[in-house]
């Protein structure tokens, strides 16, 4: 064997081990982000979690390449760090806890830069949980809810599947980044979505803040204003404009109708910029809206993960080739209004539900549809040729529910999951995306050595 043979062999058995081998080596410890990032709970397989099935060395699925364009614009990142590239995490009551998607959102930004929260939602306006790392509040207590997952939704909803709708015009508005939760996350531009009709809301500190009134944008029904602050902060306060800037006069309530969608906020730093979108009790089918797809491109993702199922798994009469066509027309959406967009499919973890047994009594048993759609949304990457992440299999797959609720990482319904439980979840699907990275790493380097040498 010749030393240029020698070397190479070397140099790939060492990217090799990088890829597979050294993020195992933050198996058993705390994960602590830097200082600009916030700190990350996450005590991951330690000596109390070592006997669950977990994979030790978790993969995407993607045979095709797809996630081709992502990989190159990660390694732009990481080369010339000058840039923002944005992923949007879409589920379910999963993901609008924020713990699993969190995990992913703070690991990504350790290895590749932080850019920013991202996107946020005024949950705890309509009367639903939000994450813990900041807070929407308001003075007005009357608030109605649009939410996607309803067939005929009373008030609208935008980017982030939900809609917070007041009647009252005096409604001013709190954006809080928590110190503990949020830390890291303060931010200098704020991108506020509304209806097209709403009441402009406008900083109260105009010293700090710089206002700037944004077009409609008629596709997605909706107006997406923009605020400057002159400096990095964690608060800031709003007040509804309710007169007219040109005429000076008071808007008749005829005029405005008051729904906001939520907001997105960066900090001026290069990046990932992390978009969770999730509403409980979300489905494919809900998703599945030419208009509310023309409004997520408004987000211009890079990668956008889709983390959806569990909900159409505990469906009394679960077919799985229906389920695959809801998940394939979603897609379809997808790639027609995001062409440039990479696509990562998730499934659901295996889970319990509560039957009634012969003396009617409430029990929990396995929920075996959850597997079907695991199995399902394979097929679905095959055949619409995106890329695939089996968290179902990566958690120890078929009976592994037992294991996460004895572990006590179940929560008490045995559909969700503490924050310990989702943190892990998180860290895997981290692991699946830089060990694929890696390896797409070790595949460039080889198209690069396989090229001939021209010897002038």
């Amino acid at each position: 064997m010749s030393n240029q043979q020698l070397n190479y062999s070397n140099r790939l058995l060492i990217l090799t081990w990088v890829a597979v081998w050294l993020p195992l080596i933050g198996y058993g410890t705390t994960v602590w982000a830097s200082d600009s990032i916030p700190r990350l709970r996450c005590h991951l397989l330690d000596k109390t979690y070592l006997h669950l099935k977990v994979d030790q060395h978790p993969m995407l699925y993607d045979p095709n390449d797809t996630m081709r364009p992502f990989w190159a614009q990660l390694d732009s990142l990481k080369d010339e760090h000058h840039q923002v590239v944005t992923v949007v995490h879409l589920g379910d009551s999963h993901i609008q806890a924020g713990f699993y998607s969190g995990t992913v959102m703070r690991l990504l930004q350790k290895e590749f830069g932080n850019a920013g929260r991202g996107w946020i939602a005024p949950f705890k306006l309509i009367k639903s949980n939000e994450p813990d790392d900041y807070f929407w509040k308001s003075n007005i207590r009357t608030w109605y809810g649009g939410k996607i997952i309803l067939r005929h939704p009373k008030y609208e909803y935008g980017p982030g599947g939900i809609g917070a709708y007041t009647r009252y015009s005096t409604a001013d508005m709190s954006i809080i980044i928590t110190p503990k939760n949020g830390q890291g996350y303060a931010f200098n531009k704020a991108l506020i979505y509304r209806g097209i009709t709403a009441l402009q809301e406008v900083p109260k500190d105009t010293k700090t803040f710089d206002f700037r009134s944004g077009q409609s944008v008629i596709a997605s029904s909706m107006r997406i204003d923009t605020i400057y602050s002159s400096r990095l902060t964690d608060t800031l306060l709003l007040k509804a404009r309710r007169h007219d800037k040109r005429t000076k006069k008071i808007i008749p309530t005829s005029q405005y109708h008051n729904v906001y969608y939520g907001a997105s906020l960066t900090n001026g730093q290069p990046g990932i910029l992390y978009h969770a979108i999730g509403v409980n009790g979300a489905m494919y089918v809900n998703y599945t809206r030419e208009q509310y797809v023309r409004q997520l491109a408004t987000l211009k993702p890079q990668l956008l993960i889709i983390s959806l199922g569990t909900n159409e798994s505990f469906g009394r009469h679960f077919i799985e080739q229906e389920f695959a066509g809801q998940a394939s027309r979603f897609i379809h959406l997808v790639q027609k209004y995001m062409p440039n967009t990479c696509v990562l499919l998730t499934s659901p973890t295996e889970c319990y539900k509560r039957v009634r047994d012969r003396r009617r009594r409430s029990v929990y048993v396995r929920n075996t549809n959850t597997e079907k759609v695991a199995h399902a949304l394979q097929t679905v990457a095959k055949t619409e040729n995106t890329a695939y992440w089996d968290l179902f299999e990566a958690t120890g797959g078929k009976g592994s529910c037992s294991d996460w609720h004895a572990e006590g990482l179940m929560a008490s319904r045995r559909i969700h999951f503490r924050e310990e439980g989702y943190q892990l979840q998180g860290y895997l699907l981290y692991q699946a995306i830089i060990n694929s990275y890696n390896c797409y790493k070790l595949r460039h380097i080889n198209v690069y050595e396989s090229r001939p040498i021209k010897i002038k």
